[in-house]
């Protein structure tokens, strides 16, 4: 793990969940792999083995940098930029 500059440009507090699961996978009506909160805003989307890829999708259309893990038990995080464990 390492530490990127874009932590330090992360809210405080991080905001809270949008949602309990991927939107965009509900709206389509397929089903996240893995989910990921967003730290600079909040959105919660599907991770690059589900089908939609809705936190990179969301990178790129928001360029919010770090996501973390929102599965029961993980506590990592990835930074999109630096693309890289932070």
């Amino acid at each position: 793990m390492s530490e990127c500059p874009h932590i330090a440009e992360l809210p405080r507090p991080v905001p809270e969940p949008l949602n309990p699961t991927c939107p965009e996978c509900l709206a389509e009506g397929t089903h996240p792999v893995q989910l990921r909160l967003c730290l600079s805003c909040g959105h919660v989307g599907c991770c690059d083995s589900s089908a939609g890829r809705h936190a990179t999708a969301h990178f790129g259309a928001t360029g919010h940098p770090v996501m973390r893990t929102f599965e029961p038990g993980e506590h990592w995080r990835w930074c999109f930029v630096d693309g890289s464990i932070v």
